[in-house]
């Protein structure tokens, strides 16, 4: 709507000079002018600016409506009661709220209310006072932070010190310093805009940072601004606590600096009994010489943020770990039992510190600490027995309690109904162990950092199967819910055969037919035949037939619905094992990327996994991939997740047995989506298909190289003699023996590039340090604090509001921002039309179609062209992927589609089913919206322009370069033809499938 005349001066909600407080039982906070001056709160000041915003969009005539001014009231009185719960202390003394946090609150009621519109209109007005101001401070109209009135910091001990506004200059000029299009200036006048006097030393340092976060939406450098200024607060909470006096630092000042806070943070942390005592043999000069304080300006505001919050040691909740230093920390962990462990600390240091790669949650958490727990992923089988029942839930509370992410196969527990010999009665299920499971997952919850998380796998046949599915509804009986527990189905190829045959499908209880849990492709197919013809005899006592497309619907209908259980494929798992010697696969783990052997009884083995992530998007160019670069750091990687198996403490014997034993690491990738985006390939292309295959194959290459490496020079694992690496069939070899047992019908591309007959020559010869090389996790955190997007993900949105156990910060697509400014297309209209549009492109009509398509979100993209390129690394990969698939309005077709092209083209596992949720990000400014202080809730959905999405490639042909480049996309393609099946639609209305904004979901953190 176009605006008719412009808005009152009102709007910017200057106070009156004469106010009128609110008689109500709670006293409003007090009102912060610009100046830093205070005045008491005036509702009537929002009613009046309410009211002009709709006259200034709509017309006069709008004054006449009896609805408009009730929808004013309605509005006035969201607003009062939200600024009253958020600032007021109940006294009136509480902090001032601020005029711009009070302008923020009337966008969001605006916006909340369905006033799209007239929530424009006030952010572009905002905006040119906001230049105004800016241009009159400039041209010295108003007085410089220096020459403002002297203002003054309460310090703990109640004295009160003059605020040091030079120092609060240099800070945030170093902050922009080497930023382009970001504004000291402006930052400092927002500074100004949130001082007090008699705030607290915590509100001083928070006051430049909530200045430059505002500003993030417009300009996403300024959240490397926001950053470096958080650091600064840090500098001064860990030299204060290390050197025992107020202490703080400027950036130019840390960097002599750092050597001596690296010997501080030793000596303090080994005093405090956090640290372990070898950490302090170190030659900590030599280390500390090593240190690169100009690493501090890669974190992204979330980035380090996140660092802050959840990973750096402290005391009492006093952070004395400053990010150089957490890096090196870390490294020192992972060389502690290297000969030249101060060579390998610089080394491993260097590499975590320029972001190439990153290791996981648990291994930052944990090393070099006195209880290095560093590993990520635990796997078990809990047997048919109730002692083993109970010892694996007790199991589950000590993996959990040091960060570890579990997967239970349940599926030996016998069905309901089955008779237990001891007590001559009929069990009654799985069910109840898995609410036993799922509450001691609540219950350890890993110190606050995550919450324990697991996941439950069950087979298919399981007689239990339907009650599984329904675990994470919300009716029902509440002692069959497990509503805090993952749940996976494990699905034999078998089952999707009759699915595609419409046949039926029997579920037995394991008790009654105990092999099925071990057997798989064609002998699987063989014996199950034999146990339904022993059901048709009468042999076996529980048992029932169902249709298999019945049972299918029922999977995707609770997918659907709630988000569980996942669809994860046995038989490739299993078939494709290097490990297939010693063991069988019985389920993945939390986020379905690991597929390692797991045993129950005496010699009991949890499967254990090491994992960490290279950042593929810093090992690209606009040229393609930097293969060197990619190659030194696998290696150096490899060894570190290498290291890992021997420092590691375990917490179950089981696990150290497993992990001793087989030696298996999970390198990962992250940073796909950033990487297209530099390649110029639109993430629903031939180009990209091929570039995840290209690029996959490339570290898949260099890690298997090196892990070949650690064993000529360290010794091969100890379960490596019987092993596919030790008869020559390398990760892209073992796709012909799924081919095999699946009959030939198994569309997936085998073009290979390198020269791998070599390498398989290597392995022959060397072996191999590790039974698994490769597995490619989720990465939602460690992505965060890199500053690149998670795993093989695409872009969520180019515009929101991310959620986290750190609170909420905004979000902004940088390569989107940089193609629109070089194309003059960034500006205020720009920011409001992305808010409104919930990031997506496609309803912006000036936005050309190329970068449409280049910056398409999750939603945009058919998810065939996800499975597509997730089935050209899966041929690379010893292991899996965690594979999330977006479809934006699931139905039962099109998810039976989806998930059965992941089975056709050998995909091992997916992960969620991402969906719309009911609610988006907020479309009213972001300003004010990200962090602890001032996180808020999402809005309900508005209608938008729908957005054009990508359709599927019938096939993907693979382009002759090895290394992916630039290139034009392939023309859309009609959607794939899969093997006919009978129709059906899905039994559920729209339910709760996985947010991926939900800050209370850890399963992918």
């Amino acid at each position: 709507m176009t605006q008719t005349q412009p808005l009152p001066d009102v709007l910017l909600g200057e106070p009156p000079r004469a106010s009128v407080v609110p008689t109500e039982s709670v006293a409003p906070p007090r009102v912060r002018r610009r100046d830093g001056s205070t005045a008491d709160f005036d509702p009537g000041r929002i009613s009046v600016a309410v009211t002009k915003a709709f006259l200034a969009v709509d017309g006069s005539s709008a004054g006449q409506s009896a609805k408009l001014r009730s929808a004013v009231v309605e509005l006035t009185d969201a607003v009062v009661e939200t600024l009253t719960r958020r600032f007021s202390d109940g006294t009136g003394s509480g902090r001032p709220v601020d005029l711009e946090e009070i302008q923020d609150q009337v966008e969001l009621a605006l916006m909340r209310g369905g006033h799209a519109a007239v929530a424009r209109a006030y952010i572009l007005y905002r905006e040119e006072h906001r230049r105004a101001r800016a241009a009159r401070e400039s041209a010295g109209t108003d007085l410089p932070l220096a020459d403002a009135a002297p203002l003054t910091v309460v310090g703990p001990d109640g004295s009160r010190t003059p605020i040091d506004v030079r120092r609060l200059e240099v800070v945030i000029g170093e902050a922009c310093r080497g930023l382009a299009d970001v504004d000291a200036a402006t930052v400092l006048n927002g500074t100004r805009e949130n001082l007090y006097d008699g705030m607290s030393a915590k509100e001083l340092g928070l006051a430049p940072i909530l200045a430059a976060r505002v500003l993030v939406e417009t300009e996403p450098n300024y959240s490397f601004v926001a950053a470096r200024l958080l650091n600064d607060t840090l500098r001064a909470e860990a030299l204060t606590f290390l050197t025992g006096a107020p202490d703080e630092a400027t950036a130019d000042e840390m960097r002599q600096r750092y050597p001596e806070a690296l010997r501080g943070f030793v000596r303090r942390g080994i005093e405090l009994g956090q640290l372990d005592p070898v950490l302090g043999e170190f030659d900590l000069d030599r280390l500390g010489a090593a240190l690169d304080p100009s690493a501090d300006d890669r974190f992204t505001f979330l980035g380090l943020q996140t660092l802050y919050d959840r990973y750096f040691l402290h005391s009492h909740g006093t952070r004395y770990e400053l990010p150089q230093v957490f890096f090196m920390r870390v490294a020192m962990g992972l060389a502690v039992r290297e000969l030249d462990r101060e060579d390998r600390a610089v080394e491993f240091y260097r590499l975590l510190s320029s972001h190439l790669f990153m290791a996981s949650t648990p291994t930052l958490f944990n090393s070099g600490t006195v209880r290095p727990q560093l590993s990520s992923c635990f796997l078990t089988t809990v047997d048919d027995d109730l002692e083993d029942i109970f010892s694996s839930i007790r199991n589950n509370a000590l993996l959990a309690k040091f960060s570890g992410g579990l997967g239970n196969d349940w599926t030996p527990i016998r069905g309901i109904g089955a008779h237990i010999k001891g007590t001559n009665g009929s069990s009654s299920g799985v069910v109840p162990f898995l609410k036993i499971a799922n509450d001691t997952a609540v219950a350890v919850n890993q110190g606050g950092k995550r919450k324990g998380a697991v996941c439950a796998y069950l087979e298919t046949w399981h007689v239990d199967i339907e009650e599984f599915l329904d675990l994470r509804k919300n009716t029902g009986d509440e002692r069959r819910r497990t509503h805090d527990m993952n749940t996976a189905n494990w699905v034999p190829d078998e089952f999707l055969r009759r699915v595609e045959a419409g046949a039926t499908w029997t579920l037995f209880s394991p008790d009654e037919t105990p092999d099925l849990h071990d057997l798989v492709g064609t002998a699987f197919t063989q014996r199950y035949a034999e146990y339904e013809a022993a059901a048709d005899r009468g042999e076996l006592r529980v048992f029932r037939r169902v249709d298999a497309v019945d049972l299918w619907r029922k999977m995707l209908t609770a997918l659907f619905e709630t988000g569980h259980p996942w669809i994860t494929f046995k038989d490739p798992c299993n078939l494709r094992s290097p490990q297939q010697h010693v063991g069988v696969v019985h389920s993945s783990n939390l986020c379905t990327e690991i597929t390692l052997n797991t045993r129950s009884g005496d010699q009991a083995e949890t499967a254990v996994c090491n994992l960490g992530s290279v950042n593929l998007a810093a090992h690209v160019t606009a040229d393609g991939l930097d293969v060197e670069r990619l190659r030194r750091t696998v290696t150096t990687a490899v060894r570190m997740l290498d290291n890992v198996i021997d420092i590691n403490l375990y917490t179950v014997p089981s696990a150290r047995r497993s992990n001793l034993r087989h030696r298996p690491v999970g390198l990962g990738l992250m940073g796909f989506a950033d990487a297209l985006v530099t390649l110029g390939l639109p993430y629903a292309s031939a180009g990209a298909v091929e570039f995840a295959d290209t690029s996959m194959e490339q570290l898949s290459w260099f890690a298997i190289s090196a892990s070949s490496d650690l064993a000529a020079e360290r010794g091969r694992y100890a379960s490596y003699d019987g092993s596919l690496w030790s008869r020559g069939v390398l990760p892209i070899d073992s796709v012909a023996i799924l081919a095999e047992h699946r009959g030939g019908d198994l569309d997936q591309d085998t073009t290979t590039r390198l020269d791998w007959d070599a390498l398989r020559q290597k392995v022959l010869r060397q072996g191999m340090r590790n039974s698994n090389v490769m597995a490619i996790a989720p990465t939602a955190t460690i992505s965060n604090i890199v500053g690149v997007s998670q795993s093989i993900e695409p872009t969520y949105r180019n515009l929101y509001v991310k959620s986290n156990m750190s609170g909420d910060f905004t979000v902004v697509n940088e390569h989107l921002v940089r193609v629109l400014k070089e194309r003059g297309l960034w500006d205020e209209v720009m920011v409001a039309d992305l808010k409104y549009f919930d990031g997506s492109l496609w309803p912006i009509d000036r936005i050309p179609q190329d970068v449409k398509e280049l910056f398409a979100t999750a939603f945009e993209v058919d998810g065939s062209w996800l499975v597509h390129a997730a089935s050209r690394r899966q041929k690379w990969i010893d292991q899996a992927q965690s594979l999330n698939l977006y479809v934006a309005a699931p139905n039962g077709r099109k998810l039976d589609e989806l998930y059965r092209l992941a089975w056709r083209t050998g995909c091992k596992t997916t992960y969620y089913l991402r969906s719309t949720s009911a609610t988006h990000v907020e479309k009213s400014t972001l300003r004010g919206t990200d962090g602890k202080l001032n996180a808020v809730a999402a809005l309900p959905t508005q209608p938008a322009a729908p957005a054009t999405a990508v359709v599927a490639p019938a096939a993907v042909a693979p382009a002759p370069s090895p290394v992916a480049v630039a290139q034009a996309p392939a023309a859309p393609a009609p959607a794939p033809t899969l093997a006919p099946a009978p129709e059906f639609v899905l039994d559920a209305t729209p339910g709760a499938v996985c947010s991926v904004d939900d800050p209370d979901c850890e399963a992918c953190q």
